[in-house]
């Protein structure tokens, strides 16, 4: 009898855990490929509804930039709520909040109400299913595997932008934006179901592995808000966030319209705007890699520096429209877009672990959310203003810079 119960373990846990934390990845993975797929769809609907209602760039781009506010600052929201009410609320409420944001859209006649329901409600659907409670619930499961994790779920940008904006610029092609955006919203909707039915209450426990072992990482260390606040990687984290968001996204909103005013037919540029989901899956996974060989200082500061790379090759395509120009932007702008997030998430929840992780971590997450939406609009203004593109690039390089600087001097982000 003894022989018999210290035979079946070793055959039965270590592979029941490591399934369910696989399967929890996929999950993360799957939503977060829904929620910045179709957020970042809306730089394929820009110019049809800008050429539908005549409105300026600034105005259209608003809606993308409220998207990027109201996902930033409902952050910290999401991971309060995560920790009182679980994954099972938490996820439901985002994909009732997308599909009914999108049908509404497929009906709107005005601008504020585009602002509604893509701007307010699709910023919070994608911030309920996003990277906040996905970091807070794979971090039960991955421990200090958490950078490798969260590099394959932050690269569902990349493959919800693979998929989505083709699929977009057909949809938009064949039925209207309008017809696409009911499509997409009714999708959401129906894929609520499946979603209750999963098993939460298992996915939520987290490793049995992690929650007795005896590391030291997965101690509570009695953090708070404000107490984090009163802390410098705090800031720190929070304005890396900021300011990469803002040279980031002041492109990224309108790469697809840049890329057709410099020549290239609608199709051709959302289709090589969605290849950058292919190179940022390799662009996650390699600069985690290069975490664990060089360390956090150096494997940052290399993103960076591919990303100012790809910064210039877009200028350059204005007057160099040609097929290697474009891929080596995709390449370098996109395989980088969010290769930082990784690990800027595995900083944070390593300082600042305990019971308040997913409050704090979201507060730092405003960060993102503030600089996405600040970049977007701004640079639809400066687009607007100066009717070029140039001092836009100008402005979002600066940024890049900005958001470096922490690494540079802050002692708590180079380990």
């Amino acid at each position: 009898m003894d022989q018999n119960a210290a035979s079946e373990p070793p055959a039965t846990k270590p592979l029941k855990p490591a399934r369910v934390a696989l399967n929890v990845l996929a999950l993360c993975f799957a939503l977060s490929v829904l929620g910045r797929g179709l957020g970042e769809s809306f730089t394929v609907f820009l110019k049809p509804i800008s050429e539908s209602f005549g409105w300026d760039r600034a105005e259209v781009v608003s809606v993308y930039s409220l998207s990027a506010l109201a996902g930033g600052l409902a952050a910290p929201l999401v991971g309060r709520l995560f920790d009182r009410s679980g994954p099972r609320t938490v996820y439901s409420l985002g994909l009732l909040l997308l599909g009914g944001a999108l049908l509404v859209a497929a009906h709107a006649q005005h601008l504020w109400q585009f602002q509604l329901s893509l701007g307010l409600c699709v910023g919070l659907g994608i911030a309920f299913i996003g990277n906040v409670p996905n970091s807070i619930l794979l971090g039960r499961w991955f421990g200090p595997r958490l950078p490798t994790a969260m590099a394959i779920v932050y690269s569902a940008t990349g493959a919800g932008v693979l998929i989505l904006l083709p699929a977009s610029q057909m949809l938009i092609d064949h039925y209207g934006w309008r017809g696409a955006y009911q499509i997409f919203g009714t999708a959401a909707l129906l894929l609520l179901l499946p979603l209750l039915v999963l098993p939460w209450r298992l996915f939520s426990t987290g490793s049995p592995h992690l929650a007795k072992g005896p590391s030291g990482d997965f101690i509570d260390e009695g953090w708070t808000l404000l107490s984090a606040m009163r802390h410098h990687a705090f800031w720190a984290l929070f304005s890396t966030f900021f300011f990469t968001a803002i040279g980031m996204y002041a492109i990224a909103a309108q790469v697809v319209a840049y890329l057709i005013d410099a020549g290239f037919p609608p199709l051709q540029a959302a289709t090589a705007w969605g290849f950058s989901g292919v190179v940022l899956l390799f662009g996650m996974l390699g600069v985690s890699w290069l975490d664990g060989i060089v360390g956090r200082r150096p494997s940052v500061l290399f993103s960076y520096a591919v990303s100012i790379v790809g910064i210039v090759m877009l200028w350059l395509l204005q007057w160099y429209p040609n097929f290697w120009l474009l891929t080596g932007f995709v390449i370098c702008f996109g395989s980088m877009i969010g290769s930082r997030g990784p690990l800027l998430t595995a900083t944070a929840m390593k300082i600042f672990r305990g019971e308040r992780v997913g409050t704090i971590y979201g507060t730092i997450s405003i960060g993102s959310g503030l600089g996405s939406a600040f970049g977007s609009w701004g640079g639809g203004l400066i687009h607007d203003w100066t009717h070029s593109y140039n001092p836009l690039i100008a402005f979002s390089l600066v940024s890049v810079l900005l958001g470096m600087i922490p690494f540079l001097v802050v002692p708590a982000l180079r380990r």
